[in-house]
């Protein structure tokens, strides 16, 4: 597998720089794309070779335009080839979504169809739209899965597979699926390898499945960027609340993602806030779909200000508009930290993100600094205690006016621990 590091491609281009078609050029225009990031100067002309590429880099440079773009630039017509020619594998349905609305806007003036098949939605409606014949497929890997069961997904005709967040497909246990789907596809393929870190896993998945692809790195040497300034409060879990009104009271973000580690903990903040506020919507796993496109819909345009939500938007989404990342509860794994601080700063722009740790979760603040490389700086709200007095051992009693009798002893504490802070 060749390699080629983004030292080696960062070159000033525009999108008039590379082999388009008049009609991509309008497509362009129409979507208001004036430059290509870094990933697309890259990946587009290769993959317009017809060379498989593993497209290393983050999310939010602009990875889906990337592949889209030489995809949508080769597609035969319709009438030639009546079954889908590219398949687009995703590891959430919000991405799915996302994924297949940028590749109907540019697509703007020609005649292609794109259907998304994911999870969470009936699937009879989802077989009506495979029978209008759409060029590009999207979708999770278990709804594909099902489709192909049911013959009523036919992949004989493809010639493009994209694996978009593979590493986060990994993560949450779609490998088998995955395999099984590129076992159905013609050995003649280009396949596109999208993915924020390549570990062992990808490396081998790319090794089976790919024809002797080149890998274009995109990563930073830091997992953050620059414009994303990052602090952390030291806060009792009690105390979270509090300062999250206090915080959005202090920042008025113009539009912020709170993520909770739970989807019951992230109810919880929705419900307590919604009394606050009525620009302030939930977002978890356990949503039916039609509401979890509801919320996502409305937070895209701007009517939601504040996202509480679990993981499930840590990855893949692209909302322009977010400022404010707010960790209400660490993140289970320091990855799910870069990804979930991901969603601001998007595309170049400024963001600021603020993570809430509690006196014992000192270790998981210092393995987060350590995979970015960063400190991240203590922040305090003014008038604001976030912790409780601690108790000191063997503490002189403080001076009382004497009385008559003696007071009665304390009530036993119940075998309680003693609990001793450690700074952060």
């Amino acid at each position: 597998m060749s390699q080629d590091k983004d030292s080696d491609l960062k070159v000033n281009v525009g999108f008039e720089d590379l082999p388009l078609s008049d009609a991509m050029y309008k497509a362009l225009e129409h979507a208001g794309y004036q430059y290509p990031t870094p990933i697309q100067a890259g990946l587009i002309p290769r993959a317009l070779e017809g060379v498989d590429v593993v497209g290393q880099a983050r999310t939010g440079t602009g990875k889906t335009a990337a592949f889209s773009i030489p995809i949508l630039e080769r597609l035969s017509p319709r009438k030639q080839v009546p079954t889908p020619q590219a398949l687009i594998l995703t590891p959430t349905r919000e991405l799915a979504v996302q994924v297949r609305d940028e590749v109907l806007k540019l697509a703007f003036g020609r005649k292609i169809d794109c259907v998304a098949l994911y999870g969470g939605k009936p699937i009879r409606g989802q077989i009506e739209k495979l029978r209008t014949h759409p060029q590009v497929i999207v979708g999770t890997p278990g709804r594909v899965i099902d489709h192909l069961g049911r013959r009523t997904l036919v992949l004989s005709a493809l010639r493009f597979v994209v694996l978009d967040e593979a590493d986060r497909m990994l993560d949450i246990g779609f490998r088998p699926d995955i395999e099984k789907i590129l076992r159905q596809c013609p050995t003649e393929r280009q396949t596109l390898l999208l993915s924020a870190t390549v570990p062992p896993p990808i490396a081998h998945l790319a090794q089976r499945y790919m024809r002797d692809p080149i890998t274009l790195d995109f990563s930073p040497a830091e997992m953050t960027v620059d414009t994303i300034e990052q602090f952390y409060f030291t806060v009792d879990p009690e105390q979270k609340f509090e300062l999250l009104v206090r915080l959005l009271k202090r920042e008025k973000p113009r539009q912020a993602i709170v993520f909770c580690r739970t989807k019951r903990g992230s109810e919880k903040v929705y419900k307590r806030l919604s009394r606050l506020t009525k620009s302030v919507a939930c977002l978890n796993g356990d949503m039916e779909q039609n509401k979890r496109d509801r919320v996502m819909s409305a937070f895209r345009a701007g009517e939601t200000r504040v996202l509480v939500a679990t993981d499930i938007v840590g990855r893949g989404i692209d909302v322009s508009g977010v400022s404010h990342i707010i960790n209400y509860d660490m993140p289970q794994f320091c990855d799910d930290y870069v990804h979930r601080v991901g969603r601001t700063g998007r595309m170049g722009r400024e963001g600021v993100a603020y993570s809430f740790v509690s006196p014992e979760e000192g270790s998981e603040l210092t393995r987060v600094e350590q995979r970015i490389n960063r400190l991240l700086k203590r922040d305090e709200m003014p008038g604001f205690s976030a912790l409780r007095p601690a108790v000191v051992e063997n503490a002189a009693p403080t001076p009382t006016a004497p009385a008559e009798a003696p007071p009665p002893p304390p009530p036993a504490l119940g075998g309680r621990k003693k609990k001793y802070r450690r700074a952060l």
